[in-house]
């Protein structure tokens, strides 16, 4: 049962699928991270999904243009996710554009207000996401690419339990209450597997794949240590976004390279 509610809590937290509603306890919150890749998952299906119906509908000629395919791929993540981490993205390089110190930038965390900077590279980040999703053009690309949101919150659910909080709030509760031996074991397991998926199936590109994953990782905790002295939810949030955006690229671009080759 207490896994059971960990699921669901987790669902609540990192998603806007209907879970049932009851009160939180400590006890239920341990395993709360060991869920977060499965909703990373569930977009991923959704991505697939929507990729798989699109080629349908433009081989019946009913659509025909990839503008279609590419807004709401990029709609599907904020869709299920409710936009969760993607604020915190905003929220971030509204921080670290400030370019004040670092104690000010995690004042502007958390300014519930947002500012220029927020909203130019919300822009930006929407613009390059939907530029590239349009050049998802076979199968085993969306299927690379959706890997991306089990990793994203795998990572970021290491990160919590090992990275240095910059201040206290919801991570750092989150950060005290979990289990950490099964939360690490359970992510690890998850990342593991979903690295399987990439070199069993996919093979030069799982492994350039990969090797980006955990760049980007240790660009997180560099990036981290450097603004902010250590993260907080906000940051971790950014992190999830970021990585994705990073992956969709450089699934593009592993395409295009390999052609050449």
């Amino acid at each position: 049962m207490t896994l059971l509610k960990a699921l669901c809590i987790s669902f609540s937290i990192y998603s806007k699928i209907p879970m049932p509603q009851f009160e939180w306890k400590e006890k239920d919150m341990k395993y709360t991270l060991c869920f977060f890749p499965i909703i990373g998952f569930i977009i991923g299906l959704f991505e697939i999904g929507w990729f798989i119906t699109c080629k349908f509908l433009e081989k019946k000629g009913y659509i025909n243009g990839t503008v279609l395919f590419a807004m709401i791929g990029a709609f599907i993540p904020l869709m299920i996710s409710g936009g969760f981490h993607f604020d915190g993205f905003m929220d971030t390089m509204d921080a670290v554009h400030s370019y004040k110190s670092r104690e000010e930038k995690l004042q502007i965390l958390k300014d519930p207000h947002i500012g220029a900077f927020s909203v130019i590279m919300a822009i930006l980040y929407e613009l390059i996401y939907v530029g590239f999703f349009s050049e998802i053009r076979s199968f085993p690309m969306i299927v690379v690419f959706a890997t991306s949101f089990i990793m994203s919150r795998c990572f970021s659910g290491l990160s919590v339990v090992f990275f240095k909080s910059a201040r206290g709030g919801s991570l750092s509760y989150f950060s005290k209450t979990a289990d950490k031996n099964i939360v690490v074991g359970s992510l690890i397991i998850q990342l593991l597997l979903t690295y399987i998926v990439l070199l069993c199936v996919f093979k030069i590109v799982g492994i350039f794949t990969i090797g980006v994953s955990i760049f980007t990782f240790l660009y997180y905790y560099f990036f981290s240590k450097r603004q902010f002295g250590g993260i907080t939810g906000d940051i971790a949030g950014w992190f999830v976004s970021f990585f994705e955006l990073v992956i969709l690229v450089c699934t593009v671009i592993f395409s295009v390279i390999l052609k050449f080759l």
